[in-house]
């Protein structure tokens, strides 16, 4: 079976993420401060925009041409300008460091830990992030390099708490319960 990572309600936004590894890291980059659905179809739509989605491209554009794909209605992101910014960047260092090929920020870890620092060393890839998308990989993906539980820990666990546990429109519903149950508490994704 075909890895699956529907998150978005758009079946082919959704194959986009679990066909395309530079799909999925710009979808984790954009998910902060909009609804997880919005930022994860966001590659897609870059996708459409642009004609294909490929590291180099998008690195080889101008800031001002990235920004206005970002900024056209409806803007890709609630902070268009800045996230324009930071996938340009992603995509820069992934062409510097990886030879514009996204999977092999993975492909090449030696071990969770190793996986957790390639990825928080990514522009807009804070801890949480690169933890939850460690767990992204390894849940959603099967991609688990040795250590990658201790690695992304909590998120690693079988809490509903992330984009990492979804893998139905009912799972999807359970993390937003367990995110709002959390919110009241005053607590965070890895409380």
């Amino acid at each position: 079976m075909a890895p699956q990572i529907p998150v978005t309600g758009d079946p082919d936004a959704d194959r986009l993420l679990a066909e395309n590894p530079l799909a999925l890291l710009i979808g984790m980059l954009l998910d902060q401060q909009v609804p997880m659905e919005w930022a994860f179809k966001g590659p897609y739509t870059l996708q459409q925009r642009l004609g294909g989605l490929d590291a180099a491209a998008i690195a080889a554009m101008s800031p001002d041409e990235i920004d206005a794909v970002f900024r056209t209605k409806p803007a890709l992101h609630r902070f268009p300008g800045s996230m324009a910014k930071r996938v340009h960047a992603l995509c820069q260092q992934l062409v510097d460091e990886y030879g514009g090929d996204a999977a092999a920020v993975w492909r090449g870890a030696t071990s969770g830990a190793d996986l957790y620092a390639r990825l928080v060393a990514l522009p807009g890839f804070g801890a949480e992030k690169a933890k939850i998308f460690e767990a992204l990989l390894a849940k959603r993906l099967e991609i688990r390099p040795d250590g990658w539980e201790r690695a992304a820990a909590p998120f690693s666990d079988d809490t509903p708490r992330s984009v990492a546990d979804i893998d139905s429109p009912e799972t999807l519903a359970r993390v937003r319960d367990w995110k709002r149950t959390q919110k009241r508490r005053g607590k965070g994704k890895a409380d």
